[in-house]
């Protein structure tokens, strides 16, 4: 205790009081400024007391058991009179934290309730606040309060007129406590409050900030007020450990021990040895050599610890004292506080076996020397997390008495996004930016461990269902609360198909309600994540779709459900197709193409007269706004719908015609051709049409020979004229080299063809045949307005790609002593590409540019006007949207179909008719006869057989051979084929050797019905 002080002597005069502190025994308490008389007070109970708070006019001093607490007017009178208020929250109940601004008292119970007191209301008394509710941390304003949840919400009442309360402008204050929105989901440790301001920091050290600006006070580069938090730029990504509030500055202690500052500066309460406001976190340099373990902010002053020196720094506001610099002047630099003997104040709490806690508040300073074992030392509680010890113990409590507690966390923590993400958060170094904020992987093995629990994995299932999953942060803009959106998908229960109404859909209705800015920061969160990860994530949306499949067609509800898992499934493909972590099949849903028949409902809809089927049919719904979960089975079907539908509309306006207007119209697009002149029949019955007649059916029929059966021969067609055409000889098409890709020419022979030729191509796609056109990728990727690359170049022209990569691959100095310029030799020309290029040598820092000018030339600028009129043609036939479903290689394949030939499946699923069956002897010789063939005789067969020696996306092995046997037919004669239908009219052979001859001859003549023995006279 401090030594008795003399009687004063009747009519004496009171000793004016000294501006400097005065230093108890064993130097356990400073008061700055000094007031003898409640230095005395509250040095005797020093070791009793567990927290003080200031404010503008009040000391509250909270006891160490959390009983009462005692409210001490400021500036204390020198005599120590002046009797303090008492307060209590009443019977068995303990006061674990407080806070307070200039008007209330905010405290918190050791059991997690708030209460709040008003110093201006009479019958002052505690009011409850958030009763229902599990408080952790609370923090006042002037006239705000915040209060942070056990489950990692955030609640904000009071004056909000500056948009101190984070919760939008909808009232200028309110006394009932409003969640803070935009940070739900992110795991905060700690909050703190200005005169109007507020300030969030969260466990990844990321510092948010919300309110009055005037002076810079947010730290976000500007002075306008803020209603919703805003996320604090730190100078070099420093992790932040801790945050305080002054009246209208704030200070940041990061993870090294550095100091920043920023807001009003007036007072020099930044530290920055200038009077200047500061926007921005603005590091306090006189700090920078030294590590800072604590910091406190009154209203125009600032105090910082450091612990490496044992000295406490003031600098700001003075003139009450409160600097401890022997005077009542203002500093702006950090200066140590000095005792009365104006000597530095020196603590050596690793020794001493004692704690320093500084405090500030108002124009009063604090300095409290407690025992480590104080609860003052750690009033800090936290949000509910996992570790790995809790998984064990959770495990562990299964069935035992300890197991009702256990189930209470388990509620909790997978209850709330904050308290989850906050489990997994990854470690970040200082300076350290990581693009995601999560460790994936440990909870990909926590969520696993769990769930093979019984009794844990249906507790975690319910919580998900009926809490997570209602209030997930949707619409928050932080990276950090939306982080639970790559959390979730890691857990088994999202796996699993019986939970896809129930977890699935909710979430991706979640995800698809996003704001513009909440989704962009998710994507990008997607656009980081590992390829296994990412599909994991796909996979689950692919399994919520094929689980809700089946219900489509008869729920409503159903339907909603897969636009909506759908409408996430794009987000994700659209991440995935800028970054190309995934195969772009990966996003394919096999079972959508065995939904249905498409041909058979599109005709049943376009007989209710509903034009635009494709808004209207669920399963085309699909095929033609999310073609990216379409195989290319269903988008050939898609093709194939949009075909029967032109085709529909097409006979319709025709019978409408006859029944109206009497005219005599022809339901398909008929073009008779001579063999002997078959291109330039075909060209000109095609310049004459009508781009309604191109959505006919097209029949083809040889004149003079014999007339086909349902629609003639058009594969054949199609194979002949695409063979003549395309040939080298021909003259239509260049080769760069022998072997090549053909390409269209710089200087074309043929003026008007390529229209037709692209009409040609389109015909032959909309009547689903397949034809070998040996254009190299690169035209289908133009065809979808994809830029063909070097990759493509190298396709087309392998010596002249494979030199260009080359040169790429180059990183020689000399690389202009190879003699190569801006001239490149192409279709028998040599091309500048840029102006007097052959004089322009390529060099290290032009080669890039050289190489793309060549790829530029070769596929864009030498054919610009023959592409053009191949464009034109190809999408006369085709709505380009119907297109661009495709990828380029699904594109090219469905155009000339695919090589991967499976003849056992070939054989399997062939049909036996009209005298056949499986085990007929013919039939036993013939399958012998065809396995012996070659792979060239097998290609000349299916030729023979479908018109075409490629197969159709259909898959020929899907369908394999009709087998008929001819009425009149002898051993003399042989097989014919029906081209459209696969069916092959094989007569009965007795023996082996003439079922080879007449296969072998046949499949030579490469037709089936233009075969010679079948002429018309």
């Amino acid at each position: 205790m401090e030594p008795r002080q003399p009687r004063r002597a009747r009519g004496a005069q009171r000793p004016n009081p000294r501006p400097q502190p005065r230093l108890a025994p064993a130097a356990q308490l400073w008061l700055f400024p000094g007031a003898p008389g409640l230095h005395s007070a509250l040095l005797r109970r020093a070791e009793a007391t567990r927290q003080l708070c200031c404010s503008g006019g009040r000391l509250a001093v909270l006891e160490r058991g959390g009983v009462g607490l005692e409210v001490h007017r400021l500036p204390a009178r020198s005599d120590g009179s002046g009797k303090p208020k008492c307060l209590k929250l009443g019977k068995r109940m303990k006061i674990h934290s407080m806070d307070q601004g200039a008007e209330h008292l905010l405290v918190l119970s050791s059991d997690g309730k708030t209460f709040e007191y008003s110093y201006s209301i009479e019958p002052a008394r505690f009011q409850s606040i958030l009763q229902e509710k599990n408080v952790i941390h609370i923090a006042c304003g002037d006239y705000h309060s915040l209060a942070l949840l056990k489950g990692g919400e955030l609640f904000a009442w009071g004056q909000n007129l500056h948009g101190q309360l984070g919760v939008g402008r909808m009232f200028s204050s309110t006394p009932k406590p409003q969640a803070v929105q935009s940070l739900t989901g992110v795991p905060l440790i700690q909050i703190s409050a200005g005169g109007a301001h507020s300030m969030a920091l969260s466990m990844s050290g990321n510092v948010y900030s919300w309110g009055g600006n005037d002076c810079g006070q947010l730290g976000l580069g500007h002075t306008k007020n803020t209603d919703s938090p805003s996320l604090v730029e730190v100078p070099d990504n420093q992790k932040v450990e801790c945050v305080a509030c002054g009246g209208a500055h704030t200070a940041l202690l990061t993870q090294d021990g550095l100091m920043f500052t920023f807001g009003a500066g007036k007072h020099g309460q930044l530290g920055h040895n200038s009077t200047k406001n500061e926007l921005r976190p603005c590091l306090v340099t006189e700090l920078s050599g030294n590590r800072v373990t604590q910091i406190a902010c009154g209203r125009w002053h600032t105090l910082a610890y450091a612990s490496d020196l044992d000295k406490v720094f003031s600098f700001g506001f003075g003139e009450e004292g409160q600097l401890g610099n022997g005077g009542k002047h203002n500093q702006l630099i950090p200066l140590p506080m000095k005792s009365p003997s104006n000597e530095d104040l020196q603590f050596e709490s690793h020794h001493s076996g004692k704690e320093l806690i500084i405090i500030a508040g108002g124009n009063q300073s604090i300095l409290l020397w407690v025992n480590k074992e104080n609860s003052y030392v750690n009033l800090r509680r936290k949000i509910l997390t996992l570790n790995e010890g809790t998984v064990k113990r959770w495990i562990g409590d299964v069935g035992t008495k300890q197991w009702q507690n256990s189930k209470r966390e388990i509620r909790d923590i997978f209850s709330s996004a904050a308290c989850l993400t906050g489990s997994f958060l990854m470690e970040r170094g200082t300076g350290e930016t990581i693009s995601i904020d999560v460790d994936l992987q440990m909870a990909r093995d926590t969520f696993k461990k769990l769930m093979e629990e019984e009794w844990i994995s249906s507790m975690i299932v319910t919580c998900l269902e009926s809490n997570l999953l209602r209030a997930l942060p949707f619409l928050s803009p932080h990276q950090e609360a939306l982080s639970i959106f790559l959390l979730l998908p890691e857990c088994p229960a999202m796996h699993d198909s019986n939970n896809w109404r129930s977890l699935v859909i909710p979430f991706a209705q979640a995800v698809c309600k996003m704001s513009n800015k909440s989704s962009q920061v998710l994507k990008k969160c997607w656009a980081s994540l590992e390829a296994s990860s990412l599909n994991t994530l796909v996979q689950i949306l692919k399994t919520a779709i094929v689980s809700e499949l089946p219900y489509m067609t008869a729920e409503l509800q159903s339907h909603c459900n897969i636009k909506t898992l759908l409408e996430m499934m794009k987000e994700v493909h659209e991440v995935n197709k800028a970054n190309c972590h995934l195969p772009e099949d990966i996003f394919n849903i096999d079972e959508l193409s065995d939904l249905l028949n498409i041909s058979a409902e599109t005709e049943t809809l376009f007989l209710w007269g509903i034009n635009q089927v494709f808004d209207y049919h669920p399963s085309l719904v699909i095929f033609s706004h999310f073609p990216f979960v379409c195989n290319l089975q269903c988008k050939i079907k898609l093709l194939q719908a949009d075909s029967s539908i032109k085709m529909q509309r097409s006979a319709a306006k025709v019978n409408l015609h006859i029944m109206v207007e009497g005219k005599v119209e022809s339901p398909t697009l008929m073009l008779r051709i001579r063999r002997s002149h078959l291109v330039e029949d075909a060209l000109h019955q095609l310049s004459q049409v009508e781009d309604t007649d191109l959505w006919k059916a097209l029949v083809v029929e040889f004149i003079k020979e014999i007339r086909p059966e349902s629609g003639g021969v058009t594969s054949e067609f199609f194979h002949c004229i695409f063979e003549e055409m395309t040939q080298p000889k021909y003259g239509m098409f260049m080769y760069p080299e022998e072997g090549s890709y053909m390409w269209f020419p710089v200087n074309p022979k043929f003026e008007n063809r390529y229209f037709l030729f692209g009409m040609l191509c389109g015909l032959s796609l909309f009547n689903s045949n397949i034809v070998n056109i040996p254009f190299p990728l690169a035209l289908y990727k133009k065809l979808l307005d994809q830029k063909p690359s070097l990759e493509d170049l190298k396709e087309l022209s392998p010596v002249l790609g494979k030199s260009l990569q080359e040169i790429l691959n180059d990183e020689a100095d000399d690389l202009e002593e190879l003699d190569i310029y801006f001239s490149i030799p192409w279709d028998q020309n040599d091309v500048d590409l840029i102006p007097d290029g052959i004089s322009v040598p390529v060099e290290q820092t032009n080669k890039k540019d050289y190489v793309y000018k060549c790829i530029d030339y070769i596929f864009n600028i030498s054919i610009k006007a023959v592409y053009e009129e191949f464009h034109k043609g190809f999408y006369r036939v085709f709505d380009q949207e119907i297109i661009k479903c495709f990828q380029p290689e699904e594109l090219m394949t469905a155009v000339i179909g695919s090589t991967d030939y499976n003849w056992e499946d070939f054989e399997k699923n062939s049909k036996y008719e009209q005298g056949y069956y499986i085990s007929h002897p013919t039939i036993l010789m013939f399958w012998k006869a065809f396995h012996k063939l070659t792979l060239g005789e097998k290609k000349k067969f299916l030729l023979f057989l479908t018109g075409c020696d490629r197969l159709h996306i259909r898959g020929i092995q899907s369908r394999g051979i009709v087998f008929r046997c001819p009425e009149t037919s002898s051993e003399k004669d042989y097989p014919r084929s029906l081209t459209c239908h696969s069916i092959l009219y094989l007569p009965k052979y007795s023996t082996m050797e003439r079922m080879e001859e007449a296969l072998h001859i046949a499949i030579n003549s490469h037709r089936g019905f233009a075969s010679p023995e079948i002429l018309l006279p």
